[in-house]
């Protein structure tokens, strides 16, 4: 049997009317028994399972009713206690809190109080433990508590790995971040995330590494150089030659090289810093070129001549990854790098070519009218009825004579699209490409490096640029008679995300992998079941990872860069050689890993001939050097203790756009020339959008870099910051309007652990996280929560107070029982999701355990037995304080590694118990474990039913009038009473 008393005061009678209170409440008619009462509104719950159900006498009913005033009595005394020392300020709960005996001590600490230097932080020298005030601040705030306690966790190698160890090994590789880089919000989710997981696995137990490194990033370094140099001294690469270029760009990265890790050192990461490495260091480049000539020698690396995406700014092929796309829907001006007006895009145009032997015409299209130079043949579909007379048949270039082939290919043509007819350019489309192939067509290069016209293209046209030669080619058309008008054209557009440059396929030599093999270990690695090596999560992914791999294309590993690996290969120009060009002929080039090593192989292969080595002048793709991280951080080629202690890693976490871009290519390579996948799981995080769903975009304004985060920001100086830009006035203006929609009073300081919180936090969205920069405040806000949490638990442990080395919750009040109960299930839970790789989940269990339970409910709870010294009170006094330090040591632990910075400053205020070996930092403590004494369901469910009355008096306060809601005679009252204890909660 449940009973309830509920009474109300005189003046709530009509707002209250006894008959909507079963209506309210979740409780049943036959658990409960509701009795009116002319005293203020209360509830006194007994869960006794031994009451007196029998008849009482006139004499003891009286008695019964002088006792239970009495206690209401005291009931009531005890709640303006405790609203009286909720609203005080801590000086004044300590004191009113402290025993008679510290009454002096109580009045001089007061005193002491006063001087505001006690709540500020000694000066800490740089690897030093942080000192800290003798007062804890009143306040959180995140720059004061961030400081000095990397350097110090650094110093004292923490997060250093030992090989030979006996504990298990848990490894992960950062994604290296570019050197040129500075950090970036998706750099910040990603450290975020590792973090998490290398904290817990570390005070799980594990040999934890976190191996830091960098990307030596080859277009992305030789572009900013180059801006570097032609600003300072009006000079371009080849103007100083690439030696000299090239010491130039060592000499930035030592400078400027090292500043996403100053920045990843701002978040908290523990990353292992004794092993930190760069991709063009001496150990890495080794690394590289030995893959290179293994790769080679098992033929699965060879040069051939096929078309690339070719920036003509940069003079190089680029990567797929590396082309950016514009959706274009009309006709389209855009200002395209090194033109001085706007270029047209989104125009389809029509010509016609004259057919051989006065047959006519035949109308073609095309988006870009220039490569109509390096044009070797028109296709048709073989069942086209309206060109079968001109199978076998010949056009002729109005420009140059050429005869160009009619081809019937039906794989290519629609004939139902336009006029049914396609000019074909073999060396600039890539299906043109394939019909080339096809039908063994004349491949014709029309383009220098740079982008203009060369000798292919005829004297009119040789030396111009290519878009002023689209607008010239037209106008020529014109002229001749041959031009048949233009129209709208939705199109995409293709342009260099580093140099802004629209891509040119071109053909060119280049050294290629062949991939098939290694891909479908790559894919096996995944998808057979009988001996799945690797696991990839989310599981939505997989069926990309096959799409990806069992389509895949040879990978060209060649860049026309001077920044990078140069390639292990060198051409033998031999004396009777008839063409004495660089690449001439195929079969001369000799891979080594060395001039030496070549030189050798070259006299073995041209015995008795005479011969001139020189070097490939191109670099490998970054990719390729990137491929091989796992495996030469560890030290691979050679066999080193970290190699064979540590490969292959425990898990991969990356962003989904580069599945196959990095994580696919690290499979293969890792499969291939370690023995192994590289990593046991790849967990993908989702891409950042703002608030809105938007991608981020400078010229929208709502770019989000996380130092401003952590360190605030106005909004003038979000302004200053794309002031300082490459916006045009009409983007700039655009983007300074965003951030006054998104951010009118700038950002406020919300320091690193709010925002890992939040990061964190959002990994529940699927492919995209929508960042509310709100969201952060609101975990900053709660870090003050957490503090408070701390400075209460402080002023009423006490000085003298030694932590128990154990519990026993059965002797423990209700409350202590059930705050227990509900850690241990939030320990659990935050296991459960932290193993299943659900981050989102686990940072969800710790907050709210600690937000709703142990703030919102437990100190409410044991706040009365603070506020006298109540001999009778001494047991449960010393069981809430108990309770209370072990709810906060675990707690403190449980948040530790979302929230690194926060939790070692509170952790380390927390008193230690006397008869045993603190742990230095709470980074290298255990993380919390489930102990099972502490489980109570019933407990929990007696709880439970507490919080379903506390929201049904919440409900009814919430019918009165807001004024009428706060008057204090109207103030609600719970008294809960157990067996052996009594708490209020005021509501």
């Amino acid at each position: 049997m449940i009973k309830f008393f509920w009474g109300i005061s005189y003046k709530c009678l009509n707002r209250y009317p006894l008959s909507s209170i079963p209506k309210t409440l979740p409780i049943s008619a036959a658990s409960c028994i509701l009795t009116p009462l002319p005293t203020p509104l209360f509830f006194s719950y007994q869960a006794d399972s031994s009451m007196d159900s029998r008849e009482l006498t006139p004499e003891e009913l009286e008695k019964k009713k002088k006792k239970e005033e009495k206690a209401k009595e005291k009931e009531l005394k005890k709640l303006k206690a405790a609203q009286k020392a909720e609203a005080a300020k801590l000086q004044a709960q300590q004191a009113s809190n402290a025993p008679k005996s510290g009454k002096k001590k109580s009045v001089k600490r007061e005193a002491e109080e006063e001087n505001p230097d006690d709540y500020i932080d000694p000066e800490t020298l740089v690897g030093e433990k942080k000192k800290l005030s003798l007062q804890m601040a009143k306040t959180f705030n995140p720059s004061a508590v961030e400081k000095s306690w990397y350097a110090w966790w650094e110093k004292s190698k923490f997060f250093e790995a030992d090989p030979s160890s006996s504990k298990p090994p848990f490894v992960i590789v950062l994604p290296p971040p570019n050197v040129t880089g500075a950090l970036h919000i998706g750099h910040a989710l990603t450290a975020a995330i590792q973090d998490t997981i290398i904290r817990w696995r570390r005070m799980s137990g594990y040999n934890t590494l976190w191996v830091p490194g960098t990307d030596h990033a080859g277009i992305a370094t030789q572009v900013v150089v180059e801006k570097k140099i032609m600003r300072e001294r009006k000079l371009t690469r080849h103007d100083i030659g690439r030696e000299s270029f090239v010491t130039e760009v060592w000499k930035w990265k030592d400078e400027y090289g090292g500043t996403i890790l100053k920045q990843l050192r701002g978040l908290g990461a523990s990353l292992d810093w004794s092993r930190e490495c760069f991709t063009m260091d001496e150990k890495r480049s080794r690394a590289v070129t030995e893959a290179f000539v293994r790769l080679y020698k098992e033929g699965l690396i060879y040069r051939d001549l096929r078309l690339v995406n070719w920036d003509c700014v940069l003079r190089t092929a680029i990567s797929d990854i590396e082309v950016d796309y514009i959706e274009i829907k009309e006709r389209t001006p855009l200002r395209i790098p090194g033109y001085a007006k706007p270029v047209e895009f989104g125009v389809l145009t029509s010509f016609a070519y004259p057919l051989e032997g006065g047959l006519g015409e035949i109308v073609v299209a095309t988006t870009r009218v220039e490569t109509m130079l390096g044009d070797t043949a028109i296709a048709i579909h073989p069942e086209d009825p309206r060109y079968i007379h001109l199978h076998g048949k010949f056009a002729i270039h109005p420009f140059n004579g050429r005869k160009l082939p009619i081809v019937c290919d039906a794989v290519l043509v629609d004939m139902n699209f336009g006029t049914g007819a396609v000019k074909i350019t073999p060396a600039h489309d890539p299906n043109d490409f394939e019909v080339g192939k096809r039908h063994n067509l004349d491949f014709i290069n029309i383009f220098t490096d740079d982008g203009k016209i060369n000798s292919n293209g005829g004297p009119e046209f040789i030396g111009m640029p290519r878009f002023e030669a689209r607008v010239a080619l037209t106008e020529a058309l014109k002229e001749k008679g041959l031009y048949r008008g233009d129209k709208h054209n939705e199109m995409r557009l293709g342009v260099c995300s580093r140099s802004n440059d629209v891509v040119e396929p071109l053909i060119k030599p280049q050294w290629y992998v062949n991939c098939k093999s290694m891909a479908q270990q790559a894919l096996d690695a995944v998808m057979d079941d009988s001996s799945r090596r690797m696991e990839i999560i989310p599981k939505q992914y997989v069926a990309e990872w096959k799409r990806w791999l069992e389509n895949i294309r040879d990978w060209c590993v060649s860049r026309q860069l001077w920044w990078g690996h140069r390639i292990p290969a060198w051409y033998a120009k031999l004396e009777d050689d008839e063409l004495k060009e660089l690449g001439a002929y195929n079969n001369h080039w000799v891979v080594a890993r060395n001039e030496e090593e070549a030189q050798e192989e070259a006299s073995r292969i041209f015995a008795g001939k005479k011969f001139e080595l020189s070097q490939d002048p191109d670099v490998l793709d970054t990719w390729f050097s990137s491929g091989l991280f796992p495996l030469s951080v560890l030290g691979w080629p050679d066999d080193t203790d970290d190699l064979k202690a540590f490969y292959p890693t425990s898990v991969l976490e990356t962003g989904h756009d580069i599945l196959f871009f990095w994580v696919a290519r690290m499979v293969m390579l890792g499969m291939k020339l370690g023995g192994d996948v590289p990593f046991r799981k790849v967990y993908l995080h989702p891409m950042i959008r703002d608030a809105h769903g938007r991608k981020m975009s400078k010229s929208l304004g709502n770019v989000i870099d996380p130092l401003e985060v952590i360190n605030g920001i106005t909004l003038q100086g979000l302004h200053k910051r794309l002031e300082e830009g490459n916006l045009d006035p009409n983007e700039l203006k655009t983007a300074k309007e965003g951030q006054v929609k998104d951010f009118p009073n700038g950002i406020p300081e919300c320091g690193a652990d709010a925002l890992r919180f939040a990061l964190v936090s959002y990994t529940a969205q699927s492919d995209k996280i929508n960042l509310d920069i709100q969201r952060v405040v609101g975990y900053r806000q709660w870090c003050n929560k957490l503090w408070n949490a701390i400075r209460f638990a402080m002023s009423k442990l006490g000085d003298d107070y030694t932590p128990p080395t154990k519990i026993d919750p059965d002797v423990m009040p209700f409350g202590c029982k059930w705050i227990l109960s509900v850690l241990n299930k939030a320990i659990s839970k935050t296991l459960l999701s932290l193993e299943s790789y659900e981050f989102s989940d686990a940072a969800t269990s710790v907050y709210s355990w600690w937000q709703f339970q142990l703030c919102d409910v437990f100190i409410e709870v044991i706040k009365p037995y603070f506020a006298s010294n109540d001999p009778a009170s001494a047991s449960e006094r010393i069981s809430a304080q108990d309770t209370l330090w072990v709810c906060l040591d675990n707690g403190l632990r449980l948040l530790h590694p979302f929230m690194p910075f926060v939790t070692e400053e509170l952790w380390q205020r927390l008193p230690s118990r006397k008869d045993s070996m603190r742990k230095e930092s709470i980074v290298i403590c255990e993380y919390p474990s489930i102990v099972e004494c502490w489980t109570n369901d019933s407990v929990e469910m007696e709880m439970d039913m507490i919080e379903s009355v506390v929201k049904s008096l919440r409900s009814l306060r919430s019918t009165l009038a807001p004024k009428e809601r706060h008057e204090r005679e109207d103030e609600m009252l719970l008294s809960v009473k157990g067996r052996r204890e009594s708490y209020n909660l005021v509501y």
